[in-house]
């Protein structure tokens, strides 16, 4: 097998994913996912500890990004402008292998208990990172959790629609409108 090749990484996720969707998570092995991907099982486990980990392959990447753009906002912007700016930051991380794999990885998950619960923990997390960058930025801990959360909804949101998109666009623009929308849905429950 070819450990040596570049790209092992993204091979173990499009493998996995395709499998999960052909035959099941649950009857999956890591075995099946290293001979599809063309790659040792040392290869496999440098990269995850278990084959639930393959669905949230990037997300301390991802998490990072969020916190850099946070971090990064213009001084005086409010907690959801800041989410904006991660919002956006992150958006460089989403190129044509994460659209490619989206609607198999969705019907994937929908498929299996277990990745739906690893999915919820991938929300918490973004959640907690965005929380963490907004409190840096001296924003309240209520009103830093409240934008985080809805960060990560206008992340979920915009991912559905930017994977489902007929052409080819930046991730940005989808992330943005959405965080859009659910400012204006939050203006109107008053």
């Amino acid at each position: 097998m070819a450990r040596w090749e570049p790209g092992a990484r993204e091979r173990l996720v499009v493998a996995a994913v395709d499998l999960f969707t052909e035959q099941g998570y649950d009857a999956t092995t890591v075995a099946q996912i290293v001979q599809r991907a063309g790659v040792t099982k040392s290869t496999f486990f440098r990269y995850f500890p278990d084959k639930r980990d393959l669905l949230v392959a990037g997300q301390e990447t991802l998490s990072t990004l969020l916190t850099e753009g946070i971090a990064g906002a213009p001084d005086g912007a409010g907690p959801l402008a800041a989410v904006a700016a991660g919002l956006e930051r992150a958006s460089s991380a989403f190129g044509p292998m994460n659209r490619e794999i989206a609607p198999r990885l969705k019907a994937a998950v929908a498929a299996s208990t277990e990745l739906q619960e690893r999915d919820a923990l991938k929300s918490v997390g973004l959640a907690a990172a965005m929380t963490g960058a907004l409190r840096e930025r001296g924003v309240p801990e209520a009103t830093a959790q409240l934008a985080a959360e809805l960060g990560v909804l206008a992340f979920k949101r915009a991912f559905a629609r930017w994977s489902e998109a007929e052409r080819e666009e930046d991730f940005a623009p989808y992330a943005l409108t959405a965080l859009d929308e659910i400012r204006a849905a939050g203006a109107a429950l008053d």
